[in-house]
């Protein structure tokens, strides 16, 4: 099996934002980072304290939103330093992890 070096980030958004799309299509289509995924919350918090949640009274369309994405560690480093320029980020956490690859 191989190993490799990664670095796994993980940006914190709100639907409410509108910067999924955007973000996504930026990931994608212009860096084409290794891997991404997206989580949709049931409910969460920020800085403002306000409780964001889904429930059958309330069908908010302000749920929290997790992407994340993983790439070499440069790589992972210079992304996230374009995303907070770009789309003013207040919300993106790192760490590394290990890649295993089945070797062919």
């Amino acid at each position: 099996m191989a190993h490799q070096q990664v670095t796994i980030a993980r940006v914190y958004l709100r639907e409410g934002e509108h910067l999924l799309s955007k973000l996504m299509k930026f990931l994608h289509d212009e860096e084409r980072v290794a891997g991404v995924t997206v989580l949709r919350g049931m409910t969460g918090f920020g800085k403002d304290g306000k409780i964001h949640t889904a429930s059958l009274v309330d069908l908010s369309l302000d749920l929290p939103l997790v992407v994340e994405f993983y790439d070499e560690p440069d790589r992972v480093e210079a992304v996230i330093q374009k995303l907070v320029r770009r789309m003013d980020l207040a919300h993106v956490v790192t760490w590394p992890a290990v890649r295993h690859t089945k070797e062919e």
